[in-house]
């Protein structure tokens, strides 16, 4: 497992990432002052992002429906606990875009190959979804009556 979000796992049966970039900032109030350097004065975090890089390769690894189940997740607009592969929690974040493109089509129009990116960012940890759970019933809701597999 390289990764979890909520319940999902990136790994190979499932979806892997080979890129992974985070960006974290920290925020700083300033005021003018008249003949020296504005005054700053630390007033807290800012934003914590992630952004995963991949491709999708159905016929060698990885399921065809997860990114679905990820656009899912990021349609329901809730946050999800993400926990490192080593075990470590890196608390909520929430799935503020996806992108994908395909490559090599079969001529029934499916891409043997997608790439995509994926955009995270931190939130309160009281925000977190105490299920986490992008099962098939949960995204049925969110969905508008589509079904999307299980990915677990």
């Amino acid at each position: 497992m390289l990764m979890a979000l909520g319940q999902f796992v990136f790994e190979i049966p499932n979806l892997t990432y080979h890129e992974l970039q985070r960006s974290t900032a920290w925020r700083h109030a300033s005021n003018s002052r008249v003949g020296a350097r504005e005054a700053t004065q630390y007033i807290g975090q800012g934003e914590d992002t992630f952004t995963l890089t991949g491709t999708l390769a159905p016929e060698v690894a990885g399921r065809a429906d997860s990114l679905q189940t990820l656009r899912a997740m990021g349609d329901a607009g809730l946050a999800y606990a993400m926990v490192s592969g080593t075990g470590r929690v890196m608390g909520a974040w929430i799935i503020t875009s996806l992108q994908e493109g395909g490559s090599a089509f079969t001529q029934d129009g499916l891409a043997r190959r997608t790439d995509f990116t994926l955009q995270l960012k931190r939130v309160d940890d009281e925000q977190v979804d105490a299920t986490g759970d992008p099962s098939a019933e949960r995204m049925a809701t969110i969905d508008n009556g589509s079904r999307m597999g299980n990915v677990a």
